[in-house]
């Protein structure tokens, strides 16, 4: 199947589409406690870069479930926030969360590597 096909078939690779990757359903999180700006999403999710976190603002912006609004300030002030399609995925979305937390310590148990990760070598 292609993809075209699969969207036609399965909502679920619709969902995939938007909030998939590394850090799209963090993102989703975040903005679901309300307006964010720039640079307190990006303290808040250690570890994303700025360039990062710029594509996936735009995808989801794109993808018509997180609003920019540019404040007509100097300097200027954007925030970040779900629209009210974004915010009917953040409810879809916390079922999953629910579960993640209540099978936490298994998940934990059941994810450890089986066999040592290699360090890497100084050359």
């Amino acid at each position: 199947m292609n993809s075209d096909t699969d969207h036609d078939v399965c909502g679920m690779s619709l969902a995939i589409d938007v909030v998939g990757g590394k850090w799209k359903l963090h993102l989703m999180w975040v903005l679901g406690a309300g307006p964010q700006r720039f640079g307190q999403i990006r303290r808040l999710l250690d570890g994303v870069s700025e360039k990062v976190l710029t594509e996936n603002l735009r995808q989801l912006e794109g993808a018509g479930v997180v609003h920019r609004e540019v404040y007509p300030e100097i300097p200027p002030r954007v925030e970040y926030s779900l629209t009210p399609l974004g915010e009917t995925l953040r409810l879809a979305l916390e079922p999953l969360e629910n579960w993640g937390d209540t099978h936490r310590a298994e998940l934990a148990v059941n994810t450890r590597p089986s066999a040592p990760v290699p360090t890497a070598v100084a050359l």
